[in-house]
């Protein structure tokens, strides 16, 4: 039985990505989009948010010497590519979803209307919100916080490579512990990188919970939506 009704998932770009630096894996989005379709034949309502960092970042090296609103603007595009491919992915294993971007662009997406996109979520269909906010200086994480509010999702969770938040790099630091549990607080005050301080303080301000799981783990998403205590809860 799931223990949400309405979710928003954040993806990295890199998860698409799969075992390279670069591109979509039609593989690795094959099965993230198996993964999905199952939660969302179990009635749970899904938005999605997909980084575009596997084409392009706008803090990235590669963005060094170009003006930011121009580098963001280019990483918002990158998102598009990737809601299109998940979209495509999606529609594949029989499930319906649309993409809604934040910069329109008729001919390849809805532009994001707020209660459009509830009604696509009570109609079952999972939407993703691509585009980021349209605002350059701001993350796909501050993104989904802003979708999940609007459309009132009881939950946002984040899919990264680890197993969730700990208190320093587990890759660089086998030392490093695993918190269960954590307050918005202390992820801000000992800025524990696990989510931008602007998404943070928003799903603080606006009790949203953050739920923080390891992607890579096949049946994660799943698990998660049904509420068992795998991951970080920040709340």
């Amino acid at each position: 039985m799931p223990k949400y009704n309405r979710i928003v998932l954040k993806l990295s770009g890199e998860a698409l990505a799969g075992g390279g630096a670069f591109g979509v894996d039609p593989e690795r989005v094959k099965s993230l989009a198996a993964e999905i379709a199952d939660v969302a034949k179990t009635g749970v309502q899904i938005g999605l948010v997909v980084g575009g960092g596997n084409f392009f970042r706008g803090v990235a090296a590669a963005a060094m010497d170009m003006d930011r609103v121009a580098a963001d603007h280019m990483g918002m595009l990158a998102t598009v590519i990737n809601a299109i491919a998940l979209q495509d992915a999606l529609e594949k294993v029989g499930v319906p979803t649309r993409v809604m971007t934040a910069i329109q662009m008729h001919q390849v997406a809805e532009p994001y209307i707020r209660r459009r996109a509830i009604r696509h979520l009570e109609k079952g269909r999972i939407v993703i919100f691509a585009a980021g906010t349209s605002n350059p200086y701001f993350s796909t994480d501050t993104a989904a916080t802003l979708r999940a509010l609007e459309v009132h999702a009881d939950v946002i969770a984040k899919g990264t490579r680890v197993d969730g938040v700990y208190d320093k790099d587990p890759l660089r630091s086998p030392d490093a512990v695993l918190y269960k549990q954590v307050s918005y607080l202390e992820v801000l005050a000992k800025a524990l990188a696990v989510m931008d301080a602007s998404a943070v303080a928003m799903c603080r301000d606006n009790q949203l919970p953050i739920v923080v799981f390891n992607l890579n783990v096949f049946g994660n998403i799943m698990r998660m939506s049904v509420g068992e205590p795998i991951g970080t809860l920040i709340h």
